[in-house]
Protein backbone atom coordinates (compact mmCIF):
# COMPACT_ATOMS: atom_id res chain seq x y z
CA UNK A 1 0.00 0.00 0.00
CA UNK A 2 1.29 3.35 -1.22
CA UNK A 3 1.03 6.30 1.54
CA UNK A 4 -0.27 9.28 0.24
CA UNK A 5 1.57 12.27 2.21
CA UNK A 6 1.28 16.31 2.44
CA UNK A 7 4.01 18.10 2.91
CA UNK A 8 3.73 21.63 5.30
CA UNK A 9 6.33 23.89 5.59
CA UNK A 10 7.00 27.79 4.81
CA UNK A 11 10.32 26.65 3.67
CA UNK A 12 11.04 25.57 0.19
CA UNK A 13 14.47 23.61 1.06
CA UNK A 14 12.72 22.06 3.92
CA UNK A 15 10.00 20.80 1.85
CA UNK A 16 11.96 19.59 -1.32
CA UNK A 17 14.76 18.12 1.55
CA UNK A 18 11.54 16.09 2.70
CA UNK A 19 10.31 15.23 -0.18
CA UNK A 20 13.18 13.94 -1.20
CA UNK A 21 13.25 11.82 1.32
CA UNK A 22 10.48 10.10 1.89
CA UNK A 23 9.92 9.86 -1.92
CA UNK A 24 13.08 7.36 -1.61
CA UNK A 25 11.25 5.06 -0.03
CA UNK A 26 8.80 2.70 -2.26
CA UNK A 27 5.77 2.79 -0.22
CA UNK A 28 5.92 6.72 0.22
CA UNK A 29 4.58 9.23 -2.13
CA UNK A 30 3.90 12.51 -1.76
CA UNK A 31 0.77 13.69 -3.30
CA UNK A 32 1.28 17.44 -2.51
CA UNK A 33 2.93 20.79 -0.74
CA UNK A 34 1.73 23.67 1.19
CA UNK A 35 3.62 26.86 2.59
CA UNK A 36 0.62 27.91 4.59
CA UNK A 37 -1.75 26.38 6.89
CA UNK A 38 -5.01 27.56 4.95
CA UNK A 39 -3.27 26.65 2.08
CA UNK A 40 -2.27 22.83 3.67
CA UNK A 41 -6.35 22.38 5.17
CA UNK A 42 -7.67 23.87 1.55
CA UNK A 43 -5.70 20.80 0.32
CA UNK A 44 -6.41 18.33 2.39
CA UNK A 45 -9.52 18.28 1.82
CA UNK A 46 -8.72 18.15 -1.96
CA UNK A 47 -6.11 15.79 -1.83
CA UNK A 48 -7.28 13.32 1.18
CA UNK A 49 -3.81 12.41 2.04
CA UNK A 50 -2.84 9.61 4.55
CA UNK A 51 -0.35 11.67 6.45
CA UNK A 52 -0.42 15.35 7.13
CA UNK A 53 3.40 16.19 8.03
CA UNK A 54 2.95 19.60 9.08
CA UNK A 55 5.52 22.26 10.57
CA UNK A 56 4.06 23.93 13.91
CA UNK A 57 5.70 27.50 12.77
CA UNK A 58 3.36 28.70 9.61
CA UNK A 59 3.21 32.16 8.55
CA UNK A 60 -0.74 32.42 8.92
CA UNK A 61 -2.10 29.67 11.11
CA UNK A 62 0.14 27.31 13.19
CA UNK A 63 0.53 23.44 12.98
CA UNK A 64 -1.83 22.80 15.86
CA UNK A 65 -4.85 24.62 14.19
CA UNK A 66 -4.30 22.90 10.96
CA UNK A 67 -4.07 19.50 13.01
CA UNK A 68 -6.95 20.80 14.82
CA UNK A 69 -9.00 21.61 11.36
CA UNK A 70 -7.84 18.71 8.97
CA UNK A 71 -8.74 16.31 12.24
CA UNK A 72 -12.48 17.65 12.59
CA UNK A 73 -13.11 17.28 8.62
CA UNK A 74 -10.61 14.61 7.76
CA UNK A 75 -11.17 11.91 10.85
CA UNK A 76 -9.52 9.24 8.00
CA UNK A 77 -6.26 11.97 7.79
CA UNK A 78 -3.36 11.55 10.50
CA UNK A 79 -1.29 14.32 11.24
CA UNK A 80 1.99 13.99 12.36
CA UNK A 81 4.17 17.18 13.35
CA UNK A 82 7.71 17.36 12.30
CA UNK A 83 9.19 20.67 14.24
CA UNK A 84 11.99 22.20 15.19
CA UNK A 85 9.59 24.27 17.91
CA UNK A 86 11.03 24.11 21.70
CA UNK A 87 9.02 21.36 23.11
CA UNK A 88 9.03 23.21 26.73
CA UNK A 89 7.04 25.76 25.37
CA UNK A 90 3.59 23.37 25.87
CA UNK A 91 3.68 22.70 22.16
CA UNK A 92 3.35 18.82 22.56
CA UNK A 93 0.65 18.91 24.88
CA UNK A 94 -1.28 21.44 22.38
CA UNK A 95 -0.58 19.40 19.01
CA UNK A 96 -1.98 16.07 20.70
CA UNK A 97 -4.87 18.01 22.30
CA UNK A 98 -5.47 18.70 18.68
CA UNK A 99 -5.27 15.28 17.35
CA UNK A 100 -2.08 14.92 16.01
CA UNK A 101 -0.91 10.80 16.40
CA UNK A 102 3.03 11.73 15.77
CA UNK A 103 5.93 14.52 16.91
CA UNK A 104 9.13 14.43 16.03
CA UNK A 105 11.79 17.15 15.70
CA UNK A 106 13.38 18.28 12.43
CA UNK A 107 16.66 16.81 14.48
CA UNK A 108 15.83 13.42 14.12
CA UNK A 109 17.10 10.93 11.78
CA UNK A 110 15.74 10.06 8.31
CA UNK A 111 14.66 6.27 10.00
CA UNK A 112 12.27 7.60 12.42
CA UNK A 113 11.10 10.18 10.36
CA UNK A 114 9.84 7.35 8.06
CA UNK A 115 8.81 5.41 10.61
CA UNK A 116 6.75 7.54 12.31
CA UNK A 117 4.74 8.37 9.04
CA UNK A 118 4.51 4.84 8.35
CA UNK A 119 2.93 3.99 12.11
CA UNK A 120 0.62 7.53 11.79
CA UNK A 121 -0.76 5.68 8.55
CA UNK A 122 -1.56 2.58 10.66
CA UNK A 123 -3.01 4.46 13.46
CA UNK A 124 -0.33 3.96 15.34
CA UNK A 125 1.47 6.72 18.16
CA UNK A 126 4.70 7.75 17.66
CA UNK A 127 6.40 10.97 19.98
CA UNK A 128 10.04 11.20 19.98
CA UNK A 129 11.34 10.31 23.21
CA UNK A 130 11.44 14.45 24.27
CA UNK A 131 8.43 14.78 23.24
CA UNK A 132 6.72 12.04 25.31
CA UNK A 133 8.62 12.63 28.47
CA UNK A 134 7.47 16.27 28.42
CA UNK A 135 3.55 14.80 27.46
CA UNK A 136 3.52 12.91 30.40
CA UNK A 137 4.67 15.68 32.62
CA UNK A 138 1.63 17.97 30.78
CA UNK A 139 -0.87 14.70 32.27
CA UNK A 140 -2.03 13.82 35.52
CA UNK A 141 0.32 11.20 36.61
CA UNK A 142 -0.97 7.88 36.61
CA UNK A 143 -2.14 6.68 40.30
CA UNK A 144 -3.48 3.12 41.12
CA UNK A 145 -6.87 4.57 42.05
CA UNK A 146 -7.83 4.97 38.28
CA UNK A 147 -10.56 2.52 37.85
CA UNK A 148 -11.56 1.18 34.45
CA UNK A 149 -14.06 -1.81 34.08
CA UNK A 150 -13.19 -4.75 32.42
CA UNK A 151 -14.96 -3.55 29.20
CA UNK A 152 -13.14 -0.37 29.51
CA UNK A 153 -9.86 -2.18 29.75
CA UNK A 154 -10.25 -4.10 26.68
CA UNK A 155 -11.19 -0.88 25.18
CA UNK A 156 -8.17 1.10 26.43
CA UNK A 157 -6.05 -1.88 24.88
CA UNK A 158 -7.46 -1.81 21.70
CA UNK A 159 -6.65 2.25 21.43
CA UNK A 160 -2.92 1.36 22.87
CA UNK A 161 -2.47 -0.76 19.95
CA UNK A 162 -3.85 1.83 17.58
CA UNK A 163 -7.61 0.40 16.75
CA UNK A 164 -9.91 2.39 15.18
CA UNK A 165 -13.65 2.34 17.12
CA UNK A 166 -14.89 -0.06 14.24
CA UNK A 167 -12.13 -2.34 14.97
CA UNK A 168 -12.82 -2.53 18.46
CA UNK A 169 -16.17 -3.05 18.26
CA UNK A 170 -15.41 -5.93 16.00
CA UNK A 171 -12.85 -7.47 18.10
CA UNK A 172 -15.38 -7.16 21.39
CA UNK A 173 -18.37 -7.62 19.29
CA UNK A 174 -20.28 -4.88 20.55
CA UNK A 175 -21.82 -1.59 19.20
CA UNK A 176 -19.84 1.16 17.61
CA UNK A 177 -21.91 3.63 20.06
CA UNK A 178 -20.69 1.33 22.68
CA UNK A 179 -17.15 2.22 21.86
CA UNK A 180 -17.50 5.62 21.43
CA UNK A 181 -19.18 5.79 25.49
CA UNK A 182 -16.40 3.98 26.16
CA UNK A 183 -13.94 5.76 25.22
CA UNK A 184 -15.79 9.29 26.16
CA UNK A 185 -15.54 7.16 29.61
CA UNK A 186 -12.05 6.42 29.99
CA UNK A 187 -10.20 9.88 28.43
CA UNK A 188 -12.99 11.20 31.52
CA UNK A 189 -11.20 8.53 33.94
CA UNK A 190 -7.84 9.12 32.89
CA UNK A 191 -7.90 12.80 32.96
CA UNK A 192 -7.08 13.15 29.21
CA UNK A 193 -8.09 14.76 25.94
CA UNK A 194 -7.78 12.73 23.20
CA UNK A 195 -7.39 8.92 22.05
CA UNK A 196 -3.67 9.59 21.39
CA UNK A 197 -2.89 10.75 24.89
CA UNK A 198 -4.98 7.97 26.17
CA UNK A 199 -3.26 4.91 24.51
CA UNK A 200 0.02 6.64 25.80
CA UNK A 201 -1.29 6.80 28.95
CA UNK A 202 -1.80 2.91 29.11
CA UNK A 203 1.29 1.94 27.60
CA UNK A 204 3.65 4.87 29.87
CA UNK A 205 2.12 4.79 33.03
CA UNK A 206 1.69 0.91 32.77
CA UNK A 207 -2.17 0.76 33.55
CA UNK A 208 -2.21 -1.70 31.37
CA UNK A 209 0.99 -4.54 31.92
CA UNK A 210 2.99 -5.97 28.69
CA UNK A 211 0.93 -9.18 28.88
CA UNK A 212 -2.40 -7.66 28.50
CA UNK A 213 -1.44 -5.30 25.19
CA UNK A 214 0.33 -8.91 24.01
CA UNK A 215 -3.09 -10.10 24.92
CA UNK A 216 -4.32 -7.44 22.19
Amino acid sequence: MTIRILLVDDHPIVRNGVRTVLEAESDLEVVGEAETGTRAVNLAHRLRPDVVVTDLLLPDIDGVAVTQRIRADLPQTQVVILTCADQENGSVGNAVHAGAIGYVLKTANIAEVVQTIREAAEGQVHLSSGAAARLIEEMRSPKAQVALTEREREVLRGLAIGRTNKEIARSLDIALTTVKSHVRAILDKLGVDSRTQAALYAVQSQILTPEELQAA
